[in-house]
């Protein structure tokens, strides 16, 4: 215990200079997690807000170029990368809070979409209708859907993104002609090109 003890102290004195700087540097990662955790139950507008000082505070302290700086800045490019959905889950009733919570969630999209089809692995046409599905999926399980919102209204933007599911769900059939053999398809593409329509 004595050599431990002397260990500590010698380590605690090499160190005692940037204790101050890493104080202050895990003050500022608790704040913010007691921003984003939101106990009064705030809006995503106001836990913005409330984090934009908390950002200004950060920049302030990496511009007096302090030890943490690296650190500090490090912290303000991840946040700004997350930025754009990282305040939604204030507004939406039931949306995960973090990344391990949406996981889970697409996780739970896939276990049952192999239960009720019988695969091992995920379907391929969840990978082909994933950004329909996976929605549909977890709107109906997490809330329901009123009859009233699937007015004749939305029919422009229903057509609109079923053309988007059917261009990709062409692009990749012809990839699969393509593996099934490529040779004949690319002797089809070669008489297109040498054999062009005459102008009518």
């Amino acid at each position: 215990m004595t050599r431990l003890r002397a260990l500590l102290a010698k380590g605690l004195t090499a160190t005692e200079a940037l204790w101050p700087d890493i104080a202050a540097g895990y003050a500022l990662v608790h704040e913010a997690a007691s921003i984003l955790g939101n106990v009064d139950g705030a809006g995503s507008a106001e836990v913005s807000a409330r984090y934009d000082v908390l950002l200004a505070d950060v920049r302030h302290q990496a511009d007096a170029g302090r030890r943490l700086e690296p650190a500090l800045r490090h912290f303000l490019k991840v946040t700004a990368s997350y930025r754009a959905g990282l305040f939604a889950c204030y507004d939406v009733e039931g949306l995960p809070r973090t990344n391990n919570g949406l996981e889970q969630l697409f996780g739970s999209v896939r276990y049952h979409e192999r239960r009720s089809t019988g695969r091992k692995g995920a379907s391929p046409s969840l990978v082909l209708r994933g950004s329909v599905r996976v929605v549909t999926s977890l709107v109906t399980r997490l809330w329901g859907v009123p009859a009233l919102s699937l007015s004749a209204e939305r029919a422009a933007a229903w057509r609109g993104l079923r053309a988007g599911l059917e261009r990709r769900r062409s692009s990749r059939a012809q990839r699969c002609r393509f593996r099934r053999d490529s040779a004949e398809y690319l002797r089809r593409l070669e008489n297109l090109l040498l054999h062009p329509t005459l102008p009518s």
